[in-house]
């Protein structure tokens, strides 16, 4: 007992001790301290390099809204020094899922939009609320947020922001029309300014009319539209005319470059081909190119034709931006 009598003191003499320790080491700890609450992200934004000297900088947050975590985009500086044009790219994934990385049938997208910043752009590509987080016009005021972040950091960044191009596939496509055709419109973002407009588009196998493809379907339209739109059973033509890029086709637009694939069962062709229609009809500048044999995100029915195919619409896609944002090919 004796023993052990003696090990609790020496065990209570050692806990003290370090507890002593542990106070008196605080007391020499400093930490930078604000006037009041900081909110900014303040952990380092460490670029990763590419070829070509092109430095890519992951997760800068664009917009933080209550409710939610950081809205955030991923940006691709030229090795060059800028002013460069600005291209946005928009992911798609029926507006419920996808992300900054991914296109397609893209083995390696960083590594295609890396490619397109060393001929000379920035390029951002963007993340954006889903429809299980919020509904539209979440989706659209977040692009335009995006934009509204990238000109304000135009010098940081190198950005030319008179030179803006935004791209987008599927549902991307659906919100790159959106934000070029609407840029404007106060009703679906009270924060619209010059700030979020652009002057050149790119869609690959986009929506731009959800009334058309809601009557080319049994039952109307599918669920991600619904889910999207927050509709109970079949939406209102009220409701698929403000989310549908057609409604807001006017001369002043920028121009635009279409493309998609003949058998796509997902977007219907006929989506660009009507979009294609009300853009020449407004007088805006509009190139269509629909590629047979292929379905949505351009895969084919062999591997072969996907990367055909594929390899077409990203080679037209950058050197439309090329022509469209006044860069050399060098």
């Amino acid at each position: 007992m004796k023993f052990r009598t003696r090990g609790l003191v020496a065990a209570t003499a050692i806990v003290f001790a370090a507890q002593a320790g542990h106070a008196a080491s605080a007391k020499d700890r400093e930490f930078p301290v604000a006037d009041a609450p900081v909110l900014e992200d303040r952990f380092p934004v460490q670029p990763v390099a590419f070829p070509g000297g092109v430095k890519a900088y992951r997760d800068v947050a664009y917009q933080q809204l209550p409710g939610f975590t950081p809205q955030i985009v991923d940006i691709y500086v030229p090795a060059s020094k800028g002013p460069h044009p600005l291209v946005m790219y928009i992911h798609g994934g029926g507006w419920v899922s996808g992300h900054t990385r991914h296109s397609g049938a893209m083995a390696d997208f960083p590594a295609a939009l890396a490619s397109l910043a060393s001929e000379g752009f920035v390029v951002a590509s963007l993340e954006y609320r889903l429809s299980g987080e919020a509904k539209f016009p979440a989706q659209f005021q977040d692009a335009k947020a995006a934009l509204r972040f990238l000109r304000k950091n135009a010098e940081k960044y190198g950005i030319d922001p008179k030179r803006v191009g935004v791209w987008g596939g599927s549902a991307g496509g659906h919100l790159t029309a959106l934000t070029s055709l609407a840029c404007h419109e106060t009703t679906l973002d009270p924060a619209s300014t010059e700030d979020g407009c652009v002057q050149a588009a790119v869609t690959w196998y986009g929506v731009f009319d959800f009334a058309a493809i809601a009557a080319s379907r049994t039952g109307g339209a599918d669920d991600a539209v619904a889910k999207l739109l927050d509709c109970d059973g079949p939406c209102s033509n009220e409701k698929y005319a403000a989310a549908s890029p057609v409604t807001y086709i006017d001369s002043k637009d920028p121009p635009f470059l279409l493309i998609h694939g003949e058998e796509d069962k997902v977007v219907p062709v006929a989506q660009s081909h009507l979009a294609e229609t009300r853009l020449r009809e407004a007088g805006v500048p509009v190139t269509a190119i629909y590629i047979p044999g292929v379905d949505h995100s351009f895969i084919g029915h062999t591997p072969a034709e996907t990367r055909a195919a594929t390899l077409k619409a990203t080679n037209a896609t950058f050197d439309f931006f090329h022509e469209k944002l006044g860069v050399a090919r060098k």
